[in-house]
């Protein structure tokens, strides 16, 4: 998800914005043909009057309701897989202004638990869908597979009927008001090769050799991880999200596509919980 549409759709909006505004205010073309003055309106005039609306409405929905994105890798599976097409809610973190990513107006907070599309920190560019788990002030305790946050164990219960448990493990996680699968890989210990959390501490977390690390959530940042844990790259390798990287809150699957020539399918479509 490395593509900001919206680097084409600003400026192509505010080209035909302003073709309509200027026959709207000086050349006056479209007002002259129905009064009978002239016999056609020119390419232009007619493109701004036909283009401008439907952009300007495009615009309005991807950047303040709802902006699709397509899923990439397999850092969420299985909540979400390679080549599935989701709505994100744009409105829940706040609303911001399309490209520079301001915030004009509060509308409600990161909730923990939700599925977030944000700016990769390192990469600003580049869009991330992850996890929210840690927010502003929490301390995170991951130990031995299990996670901890201020001090209570996120309940999560083994589901041996999924995969194959010869190298995988799925379970089912509660975490706030969210009921989501994991999935670990047996003997695999990703976060011993985070250079994030392994950089906390002295070293100590060094040596648990990802079994155990521990981070406290700064103010006006969060913590993310992939509900795939041995197959994702997020803030246990590269760290917090500042809150200006939110971009929205990832709602609804709404079409799936394999690589290559495969016809869509419809058969994942649902909410994201």
């Amino acid at each position: 998800m490395d593509f900001d549409f919206n680097l084409i759709l600003v400026p192509a909006t505010l080209i035909f914005f302003a073709i309509w505004l200027l026959d709207k205010l000086v050349l006056k073309q479209r007002k002259r043909v129905k009064s009978g003055e002239i016999a056609t309106e020119s390419m232009w005039v007619s493109w701004g009057y036909d283009f401008f609306p439907i952009l300007a409405l495009v615009l309005i929905v991807r950047s303040f309701i709802f902006e699709p994105f397509n899923i990439p890798s397999e850092s969420m599976n299985p909540t979400l897989l390679t080549g599935d097409f989701i709505l994100v809610n744009k409105f829940d973190y706040g609303v911001r202004l399309p490209i520079t990513n301001t915030k004009i107006l509060d509308s409600g907070e990161p909730k923990r638990g939700e599925v977030v599309v944000f700016r990769y920190p390192l990469n600003p560019s580049t869009n991330y869908i992850k996890r929210l788990v840690g927010l502003p002030g929490d301390k995170i305790v991951y130990d031995e597979g299990n996670l901890t946050i201020n001090g209570e164990k996120v309940a999560k219960v083994a589901l041996p009927d999924m995969g194959d448990p010869a190298y995988e493990q799925f379970s089912r996680e509660q975490m706030g008001t969210h009921s989501h699968i994991t999935r670990e890989l047996s003997g695999v210990w990703s976060a011993s090769q985070a250079p994030f959390v392994n950089s906390l501490n002295n070293g100590a977390f060094v040596a648990s050799n990802g079994h155990h690390w521990e981070v406290t959530v700064p103010a006006k940042h969060y913590f993310m991880m992939g509900d795939n844990r041995d197959r994702s790259a997020d803030s246990r390798f590269w760290g917090f999200v500042p809150e200006e990287n939110l971009a929205g809150r990832a709602v609804y699957v709404w079409m799936h596509k394999e690589p290559g020539w495969h016809l869509p399918s419809f058969s994942r479509n649902g909410v994201i919980n």
